[in-house]
């Protein structure tokens, strides 16, 4: 049996996942994997990939990227989620701030440094055509710090998933106030490189299987209630969610995604261009 430890947002994006964990499937191709919840998000687990202490991770395009061609010893095997995710714009519940033109110059909350909750800062600056050099930044760990941050005026934005801050929105624990979308599919899976070389059919199993399962739960009739109780969403949310959610069923290749996330990553001089040469050959 083959046991790799694998981490992921605590999201209904893996619940593929945990449903295929949950029922044994890997278990059948002689593969025991032993998930994490990752609260920290991107940042915390291209550290667990550093330290050895993951050997898979299911983490956001343009996070691992840049770490990647920054030198992390890991491989993208496959597009997880091949559509783009929507980033909440969240500040304050009592704040004075009601447009995006009033974010220039304030503080971002960040789970972790080059967090998707950082690197999506730097795209929506990018939108707006603020420098992002100017960009401020506070290192609060997850999403509960983030709240923290806004209530105790510790920061002015803070940037998560929309689906998975609404509950806080209807707490007024923090007001949405716009969104910013990723320009490419939003998650990918990464194996350090070490795990690859060893194991490339087992890992070609485990992929095959949370695909299948993904489109299981894509088609299912049950997929509303069942994320709706799993993570704690209203009903409305979790179908137009689903609705604009699709995950990569059937292993497709999409090597233009991240040329243009790289492209981006070049532009906001989060990457240098010696970094983005032989690209391919560094993340795949």
């Amino acid at each position: 049996m083959l046991r790799l430890k694998i981490g992921g947002v605590p999201e209904h994006f893996n619940l593929p996942w945990r449903m295929a964990i949950e029922e044994g499937r890997f278990r059948k191709e002689e593969i025991h994997l032993h998930w994490s919840d990752m609260g920290g998000g991107t940042g915390q687990m291209i550290r667990g990939l550093e330290t050895g202490s993951l050997d898979i991770a299911v983490l956001l395009t343009e996070g691992i990227t840049k770490a990647v061609l920054q030198g992390l010893n890991a491989k993208i095997i496959q597009a997880y989620v091949t559509t783009p995710l929507h980033w909440g714009i969240h500040v304050p519940y009592k704040s004075n701030i009601q447009s995006l033109d009033q974010l220039e110059g304030q503080t971002f909350a960040i789970s972790r440094k080059g967090s998707g909750s950082e690197l999506m800062s730097y795209v929506k600056a990018d939108q707006e055509g603020w420098d992002p050099s100017k960009l401020k930044f506070n290192v609060v760990g997850d999403v509960y710090g983030g709240l923290w941050a806004l209530e105790n005026n510790e920061a002015q934005a803070f940037l998560w998933e929309k689906y998975t801050t609404h509950p806080y929105v209807e707490q007024e624990k923090c007001r949405y106030i716009g969104e910013v979308v990723t320009p490419w599919p939003c998650f990918v899976i990464a194996v350090r490189k070490d795990i690859l070389d060893k194991y490339p059919e087992k890992l070609a199993a485990m992929c095959e299987i949370v695909n299948a399962k993904a489109a299981e739960i894509k088609k299912s009739e049950n997929s509303i209630d069942l994320i709706s109780w799993r993570y704690n969403l209203r009903h409305g949310q979790v179908e137009n969610w689903l609705n604009e959610t699709d995950w990569n069923y059937d292993g497709i290749e999409y090597p233009l995604a991240f040329k243009k996330t790289i492209s981006y990553l070049l532009k906001l001089n989060l990457i240098s261009e010696a970094e983005a040469e032989d690209w391919r050959k560094k993340l795949f």
